[in-house]
């Protein structure tokens, strides 16, 4: 049994992999400024007495060179060496991943990529993330960082929003929620969230069909020049913007104009891994790691 964890800025969720199921156990506020009630939360979900191992999705990046976390939203845990602190706590291995990386396997393994040999997984939530699989394993780079599409100054002006990783014109400062939000603001004058774009662009609305409109112009390029690098067949989209159909297939459509490949068959489609594929991510990535 795997004791698997996914955490996030709000909430602590926490689940038993066994024999490929994935049971929840429950979920607890996660202590953001204390060190030691972050230990004890995580401490309270082990109450089996036979576990292999922990295994965590987290909204962070462990450099594989140090082992130190980068972790923004959860500041006890910003800059520790996280793995070895859990493992001491518990007395058991700890493979640590970003929930990204874990969504995108989760997608490989169980979800809309099972069967696919090459898998990028993207996040279109408040930001712009994503996560690589090849040969149905995941891809790490230097700094821990890889499949990390949403950064870098690939926009130019007057789409060049600051990012909050301090360069500017990245498609997570721009193809997010929040930068839906921004774009329209900057198109048209007008403040709305983005269900409330989303609804008025689907309602044939001008403002909101030209944002819409921008956006894809925007985000498809980048995202087939990803495509064409890495050689993945399918993308699986998850995060807030993904419970929106139309906009995923506008994408898709778009997308597969630009590639190299040319297919009939959907390739950039909603995930199926929901409503945990950190913990789905977390138990595949443990189950092969704690053998």
């Amino acid at each position: 049994m795997i004791l698997c964890f996914d955490i996030g800025g709000s909430r602590i969720k926490a689940a038993l992999a066994t024999a490929g199921r994935v049971d929840p156990l429950g979920d607890s506020p996660t202590p953001l400024h204390d060190f030691a009630a972050f230990l004890a939360v995580l401490r309270g979900f082990a109450r089996q007495p036979v576990l292999r191992g922990v295994a965590i999705s987290i909204a962070g990046v462990v450099d594989p060179e140090t082992g130190l976390i980068r972790v923004a939203n959860i500041p006890c845990a910003d800059g520790r060496d996280l793995a070895a602190e859990i493992g001491a706590a518990f007395g058991l291995p700890v493979i640590i991943l970003n929930d990204a990386d874990c969504f995108a396997l989760a997608e490989a393994r169980r979800g809309a990529g099972a069967g696919h040999r090459n898998v990028f997984g993207i996040i279109l939530g408040t930001g712009v993330g994503g996560g690589l699989v090849i040969d149905g394993r995941l891809v790490s780079g230097a700094g821990g960082y890889a499949g990390e599409w949403g950064h870098g100054p690939v926009l130019a002006a007057p789409y060049d929003f600051p990012c909050g990783c301090g360069l500017c014109g990245c498609i997570d400062a721009v193809c997010g929620a929040r930068g839906l939000e921004r774009l329209h603001l900057a198109l048209g004058g007008q403040a709305a969230d983005s269900p409330a774009i989303l609804a008025a662009w689907h309602a044939g609305e001008d403002a909101a069909s030209r944002t819409v409109g921008t956006w894809l112009d925007l985000i498809a390029p980048p995202l087939a020049l990803v495509l064409n690098v890495v050689g993945a067949s399918v993308v699986p989209v998850g995060g807030g913007l993904s419970n929106d159909r139309g906009l995923v297939a506008a994408l898709d459509t778009r997308v597969r104009g630009m590639l190299l490949r040319r297919t009939e068959q959907p390739i950039v489609v909603p995930a199926l891994c929901w409503p945990e594929p950190g913990l789905i991510g977390a138990a595949e990535a443990g189950a092969q790691a704690f053998q």
